[in-house]
């Protein structure tokens, strides 16, 4: 008999989203709730799609709850599922090991949690399906767990349920590492694989599938999101259809400033890849980074009143998308030629001011003074515990401060370029 089932993970309920909220009480209060709104829109496509049964392949929970409301709705969630006779399967990850969430509420009929003790078979007799897996006792699971799953059931769909980097994903430990030589070795049907936030299908023969995170939830999380229904019929699996359920979109756009030498056609340009993205987005909020890179005429004015252009350029991608929060303008251009400027002292030699300034943003006492300066400031920055630490900007600050001064030099100390 045909059945379709449901391949979640990573629903990071809980999870704070960074930095954008902080300077917009209303743009926090809607990224708040964008995690619970994908997940509910998860159930509720999955219940019209009928499905036989529902994996959640770890990190539930982005951490131990920070109030009984989080596990209270998620409990809500797939109890709905429950009254719709629809089993669930949960796992547990890194986020939501054992050791790490320590509070737990009973679960509703119909689901069942695989202990992280050992691997586990659950099985679905109406369907003929089998679900081995195994959870996270603790958030560094640094053994091939998957090496220790049982072996298939013979005539049976036979489903792993695993959370796991496989050998290694940029911007994910490495945690429950394995192979594809691994999962293969199982003889298993499909691979529902949690922990990775980008979706993908990794094998056809069988399936290895990562659905992705329902939610991104910092510009590190680009693109759609969501889960995956799986079609299976006579024991094989016939189709893989996502589930597109996230609420805000991030996206990342470079715009080369040095194909315009005018304020309108540069802004417009900006208009332009906006109304792109927003298309893409269909109807989400957007959440944009932007790159301005290449030589321009405009570096100088961009450098002079960055605070001024961020306005200018997220007006500007508005027109394009009006739903659109501008996540972070990084101005990385430069001057159509070196500044240089005259010393005024007689009889001195002209020297090379940017070539000054590379050399002080390089050398060891200046850049930690300037370390040390961005963490007075953050620690003077309400929330500022939730967003990356300035510090990882250390770079882009310094260009930037360099580039004021250059531009300020170029013109007198004031004026425009």
């Amino acid at each position: 008999m045909p059945f379709t089932f449901l391949h979640a993970a990573d629903l990071h309920l809980g999870s704070p989203f960074q930095g954008l909220g902080l300077r917009d009480a209303h743009l926090a209060a809607r990224l708040a709730s964008a995690s619970r709104e994908a997940f509910e829109e998860t159930i509720d496509r999955a219940l019209e799609e009928k499905i036989a049964f529902a994996i959640f392949a770890g990190d539930i929970f982005d951490g131990d709850w920070r109030d009984s409301a989080i596990a209270l709705f998620f409990n809500r969630q797939i109890a709905r599922l429950a009254k719709a006779g629809v089993p669930s399967f949960l796992l547990k990850g890194n986020h939501d090991a054992e050791s790490v969430v320590t509070k737990s509420l009973s679960l509703p009929d119909l689901a069942q949690q695989f202990p992280t003790s050992k691997a586990h078979t659950f099985e679905l007799p109406d369907w003929r399906v089998a679900l081995h897996g195994r959870g996270f006792a603790h958030r560094a699971e640094n053994e091939n767990i998957a090496r220790a799953y049982p072996p298939p059931k013979p005539g049976w769909f036979n489903i792993g349920v695993l959370h796991t980097s496989l050998d290694g994903r940029p911007g994910h430990h490495n945690y429950a590492p394995c192979s594809l030589e691994d999962l293969r070795a199982k003889s298993y049907d499909y691979w529902a694989l949690g922990h990775v936030h980008a979706h993908e299908v990794v094998a056809q023969d069988p399936w290895i599938v990562y659905p992705g995170n329902l939610q991104g939830r910092s510009i590190r999380e680009t693109g759609a999101k969501g889960a995956v229904l799986v079609d299976v019929a006579d024991g094989d699996v016939t189709g893989l259809r996502r589930l597109i359920v996230d609420r805000v979109r991030f996206a990342e756009i470079d715009i080369d400033a040095g194909a315009h030498d005018e304020t309108s056609g540069f802004l417009r340009a900006i208009e332009a890849e906006a109304r792109a993205l927003g298309a893409q987005a269909e109807g989400r909020l957007l959440a944009l980074r932007l790159r301005l890179t290449g030589s321009s005429p405009l570096h100088g004015k961009f450098a002079a009143d960055p605070a001024l252009w961020r306005l200018e350029i997220e007006a500007a991608a508005q027109r394009g998308h009006d739903d659109l929060a501008l996540e972070r303008l990084l101005i990385e251009t430069k001057p159509p030629a070196t500044l240089r400027r005259a010393a005024t002292g007689q009889g001195e030699q002209d020297f090379d001011l940017a070539a000054l300034l590379d050399e002080c943003q390089s050398e060891s006492p200046f850049r930690a003074q300037a370390l040390a300066a961005l963490a007075s400031i953050e620690a003077r920055i309400p929330g500022s515990g939730s967003a990356p630490p300035l510090s990882d900007e250390i770079d882009a600050l310094l260009a930037e401060a360099r580039d004021l001064a250059l531009f300020s030099a170029q013109n007198g100390g004031g004026g425009e370029a």
